[in-house]
């Protein structure tokens, strides 16, 4: 069974990015090298400054949908 991880990088300019991934080594090294998703390419340097392991992508990508829907001072206190 895969490990699942739910992830949060801070950006250029303090703004955080919330991702889910099963390979978070790999999945940051894409983001800082400019292979991640089109925002954190232009909101360069990232920072991985918060993660959880899930069970299962159902649930990742529900506790990201959640974290989404955090105020930054929320998310500021879950890191």
């Amino acid at each position: 069974m895969k490990k699942w991880f739910v992830y949060m990088l801070r950006c250029k300019g303090g703004s955080l990015y919330t991702g889910v991934t099963t390979d978070l080594d790999r999945r940051v090294a894409e983001h800082r090298s400019g292979k991640g998703v089109k925002y954190t390419r232009a909101h360069l340097p990232v920072e991985l400054v918060w993660s959880e392991s899930v069970s299962s992508e159902s649930d990742a990508k529900k506790r990201e949908a959640e974290i989404k829907k955090f105020r930054k001072s929320e998310k500021e206190e879950l890191i």
